[in-house]
């Protein structure tokens, strides 16, 4: 009897809920319901300073907007859990330490200092850039007593050193490495977390998962996960590796060119199943070559053997312009319902309705007034062009610091709220010798096209992360190219 197909989508918990992930649980989801199999949600959290609670809640969210409900998972349990890698612990730690006695792994005690010149030396010579197995040969002895005395150490995989290592992807078949070229992968840092190729591997395989679907930047670790499958004598899944989002340019799908967040495409209001149905066009062709379809006819149609390799541009036209034929489907009562559901829901309103409450003399004059709060993108007319450089600034120095502002402070806020806001542009302004109100001012008009709104921090935090990170990036482009 052939064993149920289980596929698995397995985010890190570290920002906001990204459209590549969406993107790669939308084909593990289809192969899984085809097949009547599972489809099972893993938060790989081993990442202790970066991963948070506020991440993984909205990774669900996003999930189940979409309606890519799971079977297992940290929320609704299953035979395999736990389903967060940090309840693992022990787990890793006795399939390390098994490793470690079967002489397929190793502990290396090169301090920072010494691969941190290793490092300057690889570079100067322009040669192969990796760990040069300096621990490799110490006595297994010498290492148990070093590690009992306490010394400080990581766990490394030892790689074949020499001939090709040949692994299998499902779209690519037979895939070469060189083995000088791949060198010895931490699987367990120094304080005792095991890296992502650890647990990665040890979870699929003791949970089960059949089938192995991810984005192709993982090829190159394939080597490595083959090799960890092989140390513990198990035998591995099908790997398929999905061709990458790009941007236009061809280059990997990013926010600093795209908006990428789930939450950013809800909330300027795409349809969830507009963005599956792009999604799912992003590596896989329909047989009858129509571009609209539901969730269930990709379900249906599907086929993991037929996806293409090609680079799929996410393309925020074509998506738009997919989402319109949607929305055109919907009935008025059903328009509605999404409409109440999303924008004009009493939550939004609720937030939105005290910003302007005392600012209006018309219940008309609401519309005009907060406009901005129901829209994806803002315009800006010459005025507000030209409010929206910095004093002494010129327009690109300004459109230099809307992106520093980003990726400086306001893209590594989780809790997006007014006062979380206002801390990070006052401590934006100190670091980089700006006075308040000369920042303030050109980011209200950046994230609303106008300059009298209602107070700045509170309606950035109504607006969201996804719509103000959006909007200052479109700023400065349009100021990037402005002349002075």
């Amino acid at each position: 009897m052939a064993q149920a197909v289980r596929t698995r989508i397995a985010p890190s918990p570290t920002g906001d809920p990204h459209v590549g992930t969406a993107y790669v649980a939308l084909f593990n989801y289809a192969l899984a319901r085809q097949c009547g199999g599972q489809f099972v949600l893993r938060i790989e959290d081993t990442d202790r300073q970066r991963s948070t609670s506020a991440s993984e809640a909205m990774i669900f969210d996003a999930l189940h907007w979409l309606g890519l409900d799971w079977d297992e998972g940290p929320d609704v349990g299953g035979p395999y859990g736990p389903y967060r890698q940090s309840e693992r612990s022990e787990i890793y730690t006795i399939h390390a330490e098994m490793l470690v006695a079967s002489g397929h792994a190793y502990p290396c005690f090169c301090s920072r200092e010494r691969l941190d010149e290793l490092r300057a030396e690889q570079k100067a010579a322009k040669g192969r850039f990796g760990y040069d197995g300096h621990c490799r040969s110490i006595d297994s002895d010498e290492a148990a007593r070093r590690r009992a005395a306490g010394e400080a150490h990581v766990i490394r995989l030892a790689m074949p050193t020499q001939g090709e290592i040949v692994v299998r992807d499902l779209l690519r078949g037979e895939v070469s490495f060189a083995a000088e070229q791949i060198d010895d992968q931490v699987l367990v840092k120094s304080d005792g977390y095991p890296t992502y190729h650890l647990a990665n591997v040890i979870d699929d395989h003791l949970m089960e998962i059949t089938h192995v679907i991810r984005a192709e930047e993982w090829i190159s670790s394939l080597p490595k996960h083959v090799q960890l499958y092989q140390a513990f004598g198990w035998a591995p899944p099908v790997f398929c590796h999905l061709p990458l989002l790009r941007n236009a340019d061809t280059s990997k799908i990013s926010k600093r060119k795209n908006p990428v967040s789930v939450n950013y495409f809800r909330r300027a209001g795409f349809l969830p199943e507009a963005m599956l149905n792009y999604l799912a066009l992003m590596g896989f062709a329909m047989p009858d070559g129509r571009e609209e379809f539901s969730l269930a006819d990709f379900v249906e149609a599907f086929r993991l053997e037929a996806v293409s390799l090609g680079g799929p541009v996410f393309d925020l036209t074509k998506l738009t312009w997919l989402n319109g034929k949607h929305i055109r489907e919907l009935s008025p009562s059903e328009l509605l319902r999404r409409l109440r559901e999303e924008l004009l829901g009493d939550r939004y309103l609720l937030e939105v309705l005290p910003l302007a409450h005392e600012r209006i003399e018309t219940l008309a004059d609401f519309f005009s007034y907060t406009n901005f709060f129901f829209v994806g993108d803002v315009e800006y007319d010459d005025a507000a062009r030209t409010k929206m450089v910095i004093r002494e600034r010129t327009p690109p120095q300004t459109a230099k610091i809307f992106r520093l502002l980003l990726e400086e402070s306001l893209d590594a806020i989780l809790d997006w709220s007014a006062e979380s806001i206002e801390e990070a542009l006052r401590s934006f302004c100190e670091a980089n010798d700006l006075k308040p109100k000369e920042l303030f001012m050109p980011v209200r008009i950046a994230v609303t096209g106008r300059a009298a709104t209602p107070p700045l921090f509170d309606t950035m935090a109504v607006l969201g992360k996804e719509i103000c990170r959006w909007r200052l990036r479109s700023a400065a482009e349009t100021l990037r190219t402005m002349k002075a």
